[in-house]
């Protein structure tokens, strides 16, 4: 069997997860080093699972202070600090593969 390249890696374990993972959680499942290089995978998967009848389905980042929830963000990385209450406590964004209906 040949052997599955990072994003075909991560795709996999989006799909197959019960719950939505963190950049952080994917980094320690699959031992990658770099949380930036997972979100630039997961954009590329989002466009990519398309064509199979799947999406990737994200959970926006929250303030761990204030709740506030970044909805209006485009990008997967996960932000600084929060607008509203100026704190640096972001519970990152989370992703998962489904179907799409």
């Amino acid at each position: 069997m040949a052997m599955l390249t990072r994003r075909e890696r991560i795709q996999q374990e989006l799909e197959a997860t019960e719950y939505p993972l963190t950049a952080k959680d994917l980094c320690d499942i699959l031992d990658i080093r770099s949380r930036s290089i997972v979100f630039e995978d997961i954009q590329h998967i989002a466009k990519s699972v398309q064509n199979e009848g799947k999406q990737v389905l994200m959970s926006p980042a929250r303030c761990g202070e204030c709740d506030y929830v970044f909805r209006s963000r485009k990008r997967a990385k996960s932000p600084s600090k929060c607008p509203k209450c100026k704190s640096e406590w972001i519970l990152p964004p989370s992703f998962i593969i489904q179907e799409i209906d």
